[in-house]
């Protein structure tokens, strides 16, 4: 489960306490749920105080909680709660990138390719498909009725902002994506990135039913989008 964003960052605060991380690596390490007791004896530290890192560890998605094995000290009859790691993949990238959604739509391109379609097209459909697939979403999500121009841009915004693109709302009909989450792969191959990030921001806009509102190309500085939402 791959962990991004803001999820990601509170996972990387929780472990910047010592005591944490030598419970998360311990209880990692042991491949079976630990107790707290154990965890505790890990890092040298008392049971309650175990308990309570234990509890942020479980807050910030990188635990989770099960019972111990009948065999560990039992308290008040039952057997005591256990702890052992989930499967959060937690990535920070400053700025945000994508890479797994793009791997996704290029790995499903390739084995599409042999019905008759080529991976290039193939990758340029599944992300038109993906972005209205997110622009769906948001639609049925806030029920906002026919969009105008200046609803349809603040919708597409917040929508792309969740990406990574750091949307900036350049006029009253223009909001520049001041961050590709496919940098420095968009610069390596743009005949081919650029293409699919076209694609996948016209799927958003047609899935969200902004008719007001398109996605063209855009010069850009260093970082930038290739591409840009147009009202109008």
């Amino acid at each position: 489960m791959g962990v991004t964003g803001d999820l990601a960052i509170r996972a990387v605060a929780a472990l910047d306490e010592e005591s944490r991380r030598g419970m998360y690596a311990y209880i990692r390490s042991a491949r079976r749920p630990v107790t707290r007791d154990e965890a505790a004896a890990a890092v040298g530290i008392s049971r309650k105080l175990a308990a309570f890192h234990l509890g942020k560890l479980v807050e910030a998605g990188l635990l989770q909680t099960t019972w111990g094995q009948p065999g560990d000290r039992p308290r008040v009859g039952r057997r005591p709660i256990a702890y052992q790691a989930t499967d959060a993949d937690v990535r920070v990238s400053i700025p945000q990138r994508q890479y797994d959604l793009l791997a996704e739509i290029l790995i499903d391109a390739i084995a599409a390719e042999g019905t008759g379609t080529s991976a290039r097209e193939a990758a340029r459909r599944l992300a038109y498909q993906r972005g209205h697939d997110a622009g769906a979403e948001e639609r049925d999500r806030t029920r906002p009725g026919r969009l105008g121009a200046e609803r349809a841009l603040g919708h597409a915004a917040r929508i792309v902002s969740r990406y990574g693109f750091e949307p900036e709302r350049a006029s009253a009909t223009c909001v520049r994506l001041r961050n590709c989450p496919f940098h420095p792969l968009a610069a390596r191959s743009p005949e081919l990135v650029c293409v699919l990030t076209h694609a996948y921001l016209s799927g958003v806009l047609d899935g969200l039913q902004a008719r007001t509102v398109r996605a063209t190309p855009a010069d850009r500085g260093p970082g930038d989008c290739c591409v840009r939402l147009d009202a109008g």
